[in-house]
């Protein structure tokens, strides 16, 4: 008997962002623009809902028992958040120090959503090659807020502007995909991104009514597939 070994195709670094048609590889959509030119007026920029309950839907595990529920009073809930938020902060400036830098850690706090801003001289060290070391330091900072604080907030861990400008180059590539699947009237496959960026090209996609979306994959090779309404 003779094996053959079956091709399968490359995926990509998540968010580096490239476009399959028809499951073959199309025009390459990047991701990679000059963020010089994304415009200084974002400097004063809030995070969208988009951000703020962006991975609210997605499965969760927890050693929680599930079937005793929650009971908190106001005052036991504030210290257990700001012990967590503690927490937090020292474990991010920690992680930072560890990779070679100096940091020192705010937080901005808005509702279900809490921001840890990184101060570096380092920043680019602390993002990492598209974003992959801070999408998993805001996956670790999510995790050690939760073991503290059992009610569910939203974390986002930033440097600088970094999740500002992300956030309006997923805009342009949410565009720029629905114009061509509105062009081509054929289906689009994004390249894997983290669960909150899905969620932020799929909230901008949601009000055009032309277009479709959905995730497909499993993480953390899950990715959006762009379509048509039907």
């Amino acid at each position: 008997m003779e094996l053959t070994p079956k091709h399968v195709p490359k995926l990509e670094e998540a968010g580096n962002i490239s476009l399959f048609e028809n499951k073959e590889r199309a025009d390459y959509i990047s991701d990679n623009q000059d963020e010089e030119n994304l415009g200084s007026d974002q400097n004063n920029y809030e995070y969208s809902e988009t951000i703020e309950y962006a991975d609210l839907d997605e499965p969760k595990h927890s050693n929680l028992d599930q079937t005793k529920p929650i009971i908190e009073d106001d005052e036991t809930s504030l210290s257990s958040r700001q012990d967590a938020i503690r927490h937090v902060i020292t474990y991010l400036e920690d992680v930072v120090e560890v990779y070679g830098a100096s940091a020192k850690v705010s937080v901005d706090e808005k509702h279900n959503l809490i921001t840890f801003n990184i101060d570096t001289n380092k920043a680019g060290l602390v993002i990492g090659k598209h974003g992959k070391i801070i999408n998993s330091l805001q996956t670790l900072a999510q995790t050690i807020f939760q073991y503290h604080q059992q009610r569910r907030v939203a974390v986002v861990v930033n440097v600088g502007d970094y999740r500002q400008r992300r956030e309006s180059i997923l805009q342009n590539i949410a565009d720029r995909t629905a114009e061509r699947v509105l062009r081509t009237k054929q289906p689009i496959f994004l390249e894997p991104l983290p669960a909150f960026e899905r969620k932020q090209i799929h909230a901008r996609l949601s009000k055009d009514t032309r277009i479709s979306t959905h995730s497909e994959g499993k993480e953390p090779h899950r990715y959006l597939v762009v379509e048509v309404a039907k």
